[in-house]
């Protein structure tokens, strides 16, 4: 209850737009891989972002 007034951090937001980017690849990697290729390319740009935000 009390993560319901609760905002997100920026790596939160990031990381659950990551998690859903990969399941979508992995989704798409049966039916066609250059859509999953160009997914998994926009979810490793945002695994990017989240390191550099790390390591600040």
């Amino acid at each position: 209850m009390f993560k319901l007034f609760k905002k997100k951090t920026e790596i939160e937001r990031l990381q659950e737009q990551y998690k859903k980017l990969m399941q979508e690849s992995h989704k798409l990697s049966t039916i066609n891989r250059s859509k999953s290729d160009d997914k998994f390319a926009e979810a490793d740009a945002i695994a990017k972002q989240i390191e550099a935000l790390q390591a600040k």
